[in-house]
C-alpha cells in the first residue's frame, strides 16, 4: 500500500488530509445552505416580509427547461470532461481566449433557458432597471451634478430603484452606451454578457502575474461555469464584476502605467456600487503579492483612485453623501420591515450559491497555506 508521504508526491492526487479537509468544509457549507433555505421558507411561511420567495436567494422557485437548457448542458459537459485537462496544457493566449468565448457561451445558455425575449432583451428594460432612466439624461454634468438629489424616494423625480440604490458610474454606463447606439434592452444585455465574461480572463492574469501560473490555469474551468454567470446575463452586476476584475488585473501586471490605469478602473468602481469600497482590501492584497514595484505600483494606483474621485467631486457628486442618502432610501422600502438578523447569515449562503461550492475548500486552502501558490503566504498571515 502506498504510504501517505508517497500520495502526496504523486503528480494530480490531493493528500488525505486535505480531502479530509476539503469534504469538511464541503459539509459546512451544505449545513449553511440547508439552514439558510429552511429558515427562509420558515420566515415565508409565517409572513416575516423576507421578499424572497426563494430566500436565501430574491427569486421565485420555478425549476423549468427552455431552448437555452441543450446548449448549457452542452458547455458544461465540454468543459468538465475535457476544459481542466486542456487548460493544463494550451497555449496561454489561445486559453485565454477560449475562456472568454466559453463564458460567454454558458451565461448565454443560461439567459436563453427563459427565451430571447424575457431572458435577456427585457431584463434591464423594466421600471426598476437603469435603462428607465437613460431617455431623461440629457445632461451628464447636470445629472451628476443633481444625482444625489434624487436618491431618496417619495419626491417627483425620484430615481427608481437601482439607480438609486448605486453611484451615478452604474446609470453612465448605459447613457454612454445610449450614446455610441448601442441603445435598447437587447444591446444592453449583451454588453453585460460580452464585458461580464471577461472576468474568466481577468483573474487567471492577475494569479499568473502574481507568480501562480498552475493555480491560474487551474481556476479557469471555476471560471468558466460560474454559477453567478446567471446574473451576468443579464444585469449591470456582470459590468460591475468586470470592471473591479480587470482593475486588479492591471495592478498585478508589471508597470506603473498598468498600475496608474488599474487605479482609475477601481476608482470608477467605487461609483458602480457602495460596496465596491471593500475592493480596496483585496487591491492590497494585490500589491502586497507582487513581487516588485510594490511602492510604485500603491502610489500610481493611488494616483488613478484619487483622479477619478475628484472628477466626479469637481462635478457635484460626493460620494460620502450619496451613500448616506441610499441608506435613508432603503429604508423607505422593504428593509423597514425585513428581518436584518436573518441577512446577516443567510447572505452568505447566497454569495455561496453565486460563486459555487468550491469557494469554501479554495479559501481553506489558501488560509491553511495547503497548495499555497505564493511562497511564505502562511507565514505572512496573523
Amino acid at each position: 500500500m502506498a504510504s501517505t508521504t508517497a500520495l502526496a508526491a504523486a503528480p494530480g492526487r490531493t493528500p488525505p488530509r486535505r480531502r479530509a479537509g476539503d469534504l469538511l468544509v464541503l459539509g459546512v457549507e451544505a449545513a449553511l445552505l440547508a439552514a439558510a433555505v429552511l429558515v427562509g421558507a420558515l420566515l415565508n411561511a409565517r409572513g416575516a416580509g423576507l421578499h424572497a420567495d426563494a430566500a436565501p436567494l430574491y427569486a421565485t422557485w420555478r425549476p423549468h427547461v427552455g431552448w437555452g437548457s441543450p446548449a448549457a448542458l452542452a458547455v458544461a459537459v465540454a468543459v468538465v470532461g475535457w476544459g481542466a485537462r486542456w487548460a493544463r496544457t494550451a497555449r496561454w493566449g489561445v486559453l485565454l481566449a477560449a475562456a472568454w468565448s466559453t463564458a460567454v457561451a454558458w451565461t448565454l445558455s443560461l439567459a436563453l433557458v427563459d427565451g430571447w425575449t424575457a431572458g435577456l432583451t427585457r431584463r434591464l428594460t423594466p421600471q426598476a432597471e437603469y435603462l428607465h432612466e437613460v431617455p431623461g439624461v440629457t445632461d451628464i454634468p447636470a445629472m451628476l451634478a443633481g444625482f444625489a438629489g434624487r436618491i431618496v424616494d417619495f419626491q417627483p423625480d425620484a430615481w427608481s430603484t437601482h439607480t438609486a440604490g448605486h453611484p451615478p458610474g452604474a446609470l453612465l454606463i448605459f447613457v454612454w452606451l445610449d450614446r455610441i447606439g448601442l441603445g435598447g434592452g437587447a444591446a444592453a444585455a449583451l454588453a453585460c454578457v460580452l464585458v461580464g465574461a471577461t472576468v474568466a480572463v481577468s483573474v487567471p492574469v492577475t494569479l499568473r502575474a502574481l507568480g501562480a501560473p498552475d493555480a491560474a490555469r487551474a481556476v479557469l474551468p471555476f471560471l468558466v461555469l460560474l454559477p453567478g454567470a446567471v446574473w451576468v446575463g443579464a444585469s449591470a452586476d456582470g459590468i460591475f464584476a468586470a470592471v473591479v476584475a480587470a482593475g486588479l488585473a492591471l495592478l498585478a501586471v508589471r508597470g506603473r502605467v498598468a498600475a496608474l490605469a488599474g487605479g482609475v478602473l477601481l476608482g470608477f468602481a467605487l461609483y458602480l456600487s457602495y460596496g465596491f469600497l471593500l475592493v480596496g482590501v483585496l487591491a492590497l492584497a494585490v500589491v502586497t503579492l507582487r513581487r516588485t514595484q510594490r511602492r510604485g505600483a500603491l502610489l500610481a494606483a493611488a494616483v488613478g483612485v484619487a483622479a477619478v474621485i475628484a472628477i466626479f467631486s469637481a462635478v457635484g457628486f460626493h460620494w460620502w453623501v450619496g451613500y448616506h442618502l441610499v441608506v435613508e432610501r432603503y429604508y423607505q422600502g422593504w428593509a423597514a420591515d425585513r428581518p436584518y438578523a436573518y441577512w446577516v447569515w443567510a447572505n452568505l449562503a447566497a454569495l455561496l450559491l453565486s460563486a459555487g461550492p468550491v469557494l469554501g475548500p479554495a479559501l481553506r486552502r489558501v488560509l491553511s497555506g495547503a497548495r499555497s501558490p505564493w511562497p511564505g503566504l502562511r507565514a505572512a498571515l496573523p
